[in-house]
């Protein structure tokens, strides 16, 4: 048989099923899957099924696509995770789009089922399972739905073997029947570890100062600070920073023009974080954020830690809304100022270059 605890956290997908042949077995390993840390509980039981005797196997992924920004199905007659197989097989991956916006349509289930050489009762019993998926996705506000093991049986059926599903985390209070009934808390994020002194303090420092946001905060082990805005495109400066050598020592998003006092918190506690040398002030061009209100913020966090802005700001690329304004503050004290025509990759390797 399969035992497969009901553990509601990411991550513990593999950890938490076990095939075993006698009784003595089954206690044993149902024991130690009921000792499997979800992310703050054990598991709210174990599913026990008779092993399936398949004659093939599909999986099949449901997510979003950054690109297009829809909605898209892949799916593929192997199984295991799509984003993994992907990597080794991609000529075997069929992909098909679908709308956010309107009710899904079993075409595009059929054609996906079609793309997969599957025919008669077999093509389907495969439109109605993607169409049903597809549907329960959409309802759930779901960011990711993984089928990774969806077996033919001998009778010409579909069996699921395994679900991993992670709700869209804006989507709490919409689903907030559904999370109750799981035990899901309004504060209970489900987070793969607690969160570190350093993200609970820029937690704290984004609640009490309602003008702009801070969000979301994250540690890392590195040695330049970021303080950096843009929305999708702060992630994409971090991952500049990594292309370029450099080691962020945390994300921190901050936009929706902050006001003097929050940016002044925030590069507070970048600074003193341990093992942090510097930081680097980057963002895309911004409309509603001043730049000159982020300016004197982080300049009057470095002077009241002591130090002088030219020796802790590697670079201060916040170009848009008051940029003029920001240059003049910025050239009092010595800081560069860097405006939209340094690119983004640009700037962080300038930063990089300059910490060493």
């Amino acid at each position: 048989v399969i035992l497969k605890a009901q553990a509601i956290a990411p991550g513990l997908a593999a950890a938490s099923t076990r095939e075993v042949a006698d009784p003595a077995a089954a206690k044993a390993a149902a024991a130690e899957l009921l000792t499997i840390d979800d992310g703050g509980r054990k598991p709210r039981g174990i599913l026990v099924e008779a092993r399936p005797r398949g004659k093939a196997v599909y999986s099949l992924s449901f997510t979003y696509d950054g690109t297009t920004k829809r909605p898209v199905v892949a799916a593929t007659n192997m199984a295991g995770k799509i984003d993994d197989l992907a990597d080794e097989h991609p000529d075997r991956i069929v992909r098909r789009h679908f709308s956010a916006l309107y009710p899904f349509s079993d075409y595009i289930a059929k054609e996906l089922a079609k793309s997969l050489s599957l025919e008669g009762n077999d093509l389907k019993r495969m439109t109605r399972i993607v169409s049903g998926l597809a549907r329960l996705f959409l309802k759930y506000d779901l960011a990711d739905l993984d089928i990774t093991s969806l077996v033919k049986l001998g009778d010409g059926n579909f069996v699921v073997l395994d679900v991993e599903a992670d709700l869209e985390i804006e989507a709490r209070h919409r689903q907030r029947p559904m999370l109750d009934e799981l035990g899901f808390g309004k504060d209970d994020l489900r987070q793969v570890r607690e969160p570190t002194e350093f993200e609970l303090e820029g937690a704290r420092i984004d609640e009490e100062d309602p003008r702009g946001i801070i969000s979301p905060i994250a540690e890392f082990d590195g040695n330049i600070g970021l303080v950096i805005g843009a929305g999708g495109g702060s992630l994409t400066l971090t991952d500049a920073v990594r292309k370029h050598g450099g080691r962020p020592a945390n994300y921190a998003a901050i936009g929706g023009n902050p006001s003097v006092d929050k940016a002044r918190r925030l590069t507070k506690l970048v600074l003193t974080k341990p093992g942090v040398e510097k930081i680097a002030v980057m963002s895309n061009v911004v409309s509603n954020t001043r730049a000159d209100l982020v300016a004197r913020g982080v300049i009057k966090g470095i002077t009241e830690l002591g130090f002088e802005p030219k020796d802790k700001i590697l670079i201060f690329r916040v170009p848009g809304a008051w940029e003029a304004d920001a240059a003049k503050i910025l050239e009092k004290y010595g800081v560069e100022y860097c405006d939209r025509t340094v690119s983004i990759s640009e700037a962080a390797r300038r930063a990089v270059e300059k910490v060493g």
